[in-house]
C-alpha cells in the first residue's frame, strides 16, 4: 500500500464554500469520517449548515468572510464552480487548497474549457467565441443551425444560454450578447447524454465510477441510471477521457464530466465540473463509496481507488412541483430511498431532492416510476 503524507486526519476541520445540498451530502460524508466542517452560504440555515458544525453566513465573493474561514480551518474545498478563483488564490496563504485553481478556472469559464478540450484533442461539438451582436451572423454560418449560444461564465441548468433553430431567434441571441462574451455551439444530434464521476488525490490515485445515463427535461436533470446503457466499449472509452482529463487539470477531489454520445455513436464532452455531479447522487446507495466519500477522501489525501457497483440503480430528481407527492409515495415505497435537501421554500423547478432506487430490472423499475405519475 503506498504511504500518503500531508493527510488531514479525524477531529480536524474542513471548510466548504457553498452550503446546497452538494455541502450538504459532502458535510455527511466528512462527519461519517470523523471530521468537523464548517460551511460558508449567504443563506442562514442553508442545507449543509443544517449538518455542519457551523456556519459562516456571507456571500461568496466576501473576501473578509472567506479569510476568516480559512483560518479556522486545516483544508478548503466548494460545493460548486462559481466560486471566486483570485479568492481562492488568495486563501491558499492561510490553510490548505489542494484543488488549486487551475480546475476551477477552466470550469468556470466556458472558453477556457473549450480550448482546454482543444489543446487536449479531446472529442467535442465545433464552436466559435463571439463578442459581438456583429460577429453572431457570421458565427452562425460557420457552426450552422441549430446551434446554442452560451454565455461564457456563470450558466446552470439551461440559464445563461439561448438555442438558435432559425434566423427568427438571432434577436433573442443578440441581447444575450450585450451582456456577455459567448459561445457558440453546434447543436450535437445525441442519442444519449450520459456522465463519468471521477475523483483523485494528491498522490494521483483515482476513484472511477461506472458511467450514467442522463435524462433531461429543461435543461434540469430528471432520471439517472447507473450503469449507462451503452456499449462497454464506450463505457470504456468514457471513462478513459474522465481520466485524462482529471490528470490534465490536476484534478483533487471529485468531478463530474459530461458527455453526449452522438447519432455517429461517438463521444462529445459537453461540461466539466470539478465538484460531485447531480447524476452521481446514486452512488451514496449504488457504491461502496460514494462520490461524496471518494471527494472527502481526494480532498483530506486518503487512498482511493475503483468504487465497486453493488446493483444497476435509478435516481430520479424531486423539484419543487414534485415535493409533496414524492414524500407521500416515499411513505408508502420500501424501497425509495428518500433524500430531502431541508430547503423550506418549495418553488418550481428548484431541487429539493431526490430519490434512488436500487433494482436488477432497470426497464421495470423506469415504468414503475412513470405510473407513479408524480413526474408527469
Amino acid at each position: 500500500m503506498q504511504t500518503l503524507t500531508n493527510q488531514i486526519l479525524p477531529g480536524q476541520t474542513i471548510g466548504i464554500v457553498g452550503g446546497g445540498q452538494l455541502g450538504q451530502m459532502m458535510t455527511l460524508a466528512a462527519k461519517e469520517m470523523g471530521f468537523a466542517v464548517i460551511i460558508l452560504d449567504p443563506q442562514a440555515d442553508c442545507p449543509a449548515g443544517q449538518v455542519a458544525d457551523d456556519q459562516i453566513v456571507a456571500a461568496y465573493d466576501d473576501q473578509a468572510q472567506i479569510m476568516m474561514l480559512v483560518q479556522r480551518v486545516d483544508v478548503l474545498t466548494y460545493e460548486f464552480e462559481n466560486v471566486d478563483a483570485k479568492t481562492i488564490e488568495a486563501a491558499r496563504e492561510y490553510t490548505w487548497i489542494p484543488q488549486g485553481t487551475k480546475a476551477l478556472r477552466i470550469a468556470q469559464d466556458r472558453l477556457l474549457e473549450k480550448q482546454f478540450l482543444v489543446d487536449q484533442q479531446l472529442p467535442h461539438a465545433t464552436f466559435e467565441i463571439v463578442t459581438t451582436p456583429a460577429e453572431l451572423i457570421p458565427a452562425v454560418k460557420k457552426v450552422g443551425f441549430p446551434c446554442i449560444l452560451k454565455t461564457t461564465r456563470g450558466g446552470y441548468d439551461g440559464k445563461g444560454q439561448v438555442i438558435l433553430r432559425s434566423a427568427m431567434d438571432m434577436e433573442v441571441a443578440q441581447r444575450l450578447l450585450t451582456a456577455s462574451v459567448c459561445v457558440l455551439e453546434a447543436m450535437v444530434h445525441f442519442d444519449q447524454e450520459i456522465s463519468v464521476i471521477i475523483s483523485q488525490n494528491s498522490a494521483g490515485q483515482q476513484a472511477v465510477f461506472p458511467a450514467i445515463e442522463n435524462q433531461h427535461r429543461d435543461n434540469i436533470l430528471h432520471i439517472s441510471i447507473c450503469p449507462a446503457r451503452i456499449s462497454a466499449a464506450l463505457a470504456a472509452q468514457a471513462e478513459s477521457v474522465a481520466a485524462k482529463i482529471a490528470t490534465q487539470i490536476e484534478l483533487v477531489g471529485t468531478l463530474g464530466v459530461e458527455f453526449f454520445v452522438g447519432h455517429d455513436g461517438q463521444l462529445y464532452v459537453n461540461e466539466i465540473a470539478p465538484r460531485p455531479h447531480n447524476s452521481g447522487h446514486l452512488t451514496i446507495e449504488a457504491c461502496d463509496f460514494s462520490q461524496f466519500a471518494t471527494h472527502i477522501r481526494g480532498v483530506c489525501n486518503w487512498p482511493l481507488q475503483t468504487p465497486q457497483l453493488w446493483q444497476s440503480a435509478v435516481m430520479v430528481n424531486i423539484l419543487g412541483q414534485h415535493w409533496q407527492a414524492a414524500l407521500t409515495a416515499s411513505r408508502q415505497s420500501a424501497d425509495w430511498h428518500y433524500h430531502d435537501y431541508g430547503k423550506v421554500v418549495q418553488k418550481v423547478n428548484r431541487k429539493m431532492g431526490h430519490v434512488t432506487l436500487l433494482t436488477p430490472a432497470v426497464d421495470e423499475t423506469l415504468t414503475a416510476i412513470k405510473k407513479t405519475k408524480i413526474w408527469d
